[in-house]
């Protein structure tokens, strides 16, 4: 089997967050992070910015249909789990280019391989400007805006690209699209949820995988995690908003503009510092660590449980996926059945 250029090796055993401060990048910079300074992703200068407060996101309705037809294949081989997608989505999409937003959707050719068997790190890791996973359509969960106060990245102040004080022109599924031409979501994916079968009602189901190969659900899990007969609720995340000012740089009140707006407060929600827990789920009854997206920040998850692997390849603009032909389903459902084996990582011992 050909191995990715991305297989693995994204950040391991780095000295490692033990703090919220660091967890949203206030601290020192680690090895295969970001690097600090002006330039903004492939070199391109950064946008200069002095918004400091939050505003409505003025969503774009989806109403076009995307570029082309979605293509992806995700399939186990080896330990791995892989993924072949041209990233265009399999729903309606908002019109792009638009007034926040002046990219093109394009096709990409991205293959990439996340472990089939997952396991906890001994230290979280955060994702900073990476992709924390991909939906069953192929499509990046990318939440972090390479938008920063004053257009410095060390300013330690980083816009929040669900925030509304910067503009990038989202559309409904809380998406848009970057200079490559990769759509992808910063937030609740709206029409895959619908199309999903998403309900208040049940469970969630699984929407996709996160780059340390622990499975991505949304909104809706057990009130008891531990217990498959347990009324659903939806679940709630332990982040919030910090009290009072601000102290340095942009100045303002905590309102949710920045992403160092929010701080981790253990127990105060349903999930983790990593937006997750573990739990029971329909298609891992055994058990397993899961993440969830939340109506609430982070909405999606901003660190790993386990050990990503890096998402962070470009494709080939104007192509379909490339790689072999992969074994198991399309990627309209997980490819770990019910009853079947669930990544390690499940209910600690």
């Amino acid at each position: 089997m050909r191995k990715s250029s991305s297989r693995f090796g994204f950040i391991v055993g780095v000295a490692g967050l033990v703090s919220s401060a660091l967890l949203l990048g206030q601290g020192p910079r680690r090895p295969g992070g970001i690097p600090g300074g002006f330039g903004g992703p492939e070199g391109r200068p950064l946008r200069q910015h002095t918004a400091t407060a939050t505003k409505p996101l003025g969503l774009v309705p989806a109403t076009e249909k995307a570029p082309g037809q979605n293509e992806v294949k995700i399939g186990v081989e080896d330990r791995s789990r892989e993924i072949s997608s041209n990233a265009i989505p399999d729903h309606l999409v908002g019109a792009f280019p638009n007034r926040g937003n002046p990219h093109e959707i394009a096709p990409q050719a991205f293959t990439f391989e996340v472990p089939d068997r997952p396991e906890i790190a001994a230290e979280i890791t955060p994702v900073r400007l990476y992709p924390f996973g991909f939906a069953l359509n192929g499509v990046f969960f990318d939440p972090g805006a390479a938008e920063f106060w004053q257009g410095n990245r060390d300013s330690g102040w980083q816009y929040e690209a669900l925030g509304g004080a910067v503009p990038l022109g989202l559309d409904e599924n809380h998406a848009h699209v970057q200079p490559t031409g990769t759509y992808h979501y910063h937030g609740l994916p709206t029409l895959l949820l619908r199309q999903l079968g998403a309900s208040d009602s049940r469970h969630s189901p699984q929407i996709g995988w996160a780059a340390d190969g622990f499975p991505i659900y949304a909104r809706v899990g057990f009130s008891d995690p531990k217990n498959p007969a347990s009324p659903v609720k939806v679940l709630k995340s332990s982040w919030q908003l910090k009290a009072g000012d601000r102290s340095d740089g942009p100045g303002g009140r905590h309102d949710g503009a920045f992403v160092q707006d929010y701080e981790y407060l253990a127990g105060s929600g349903d999930l983790d510092e990593c937006n997750g827990r573990f739990a029971v789920t329909p298609d891992f009854p055994e058990g397993t660590y899961a993440y969830f997206l939340t109506d609430e920040w982070p909405v999606i998850p901003r660190a790993f449980r386990g050990t990503p692997a890096s998402l962070r390849e470009r494709g080939r603009p104007g192509s379909g996926p490339r790689g072999k032909e992969l074994p198991g389903p399309r990627g309209d459902r997980p490819t770990n059945p019910p009853g079947g084996p669930a990544p390690r990582g499940e209910f600690p011992r």
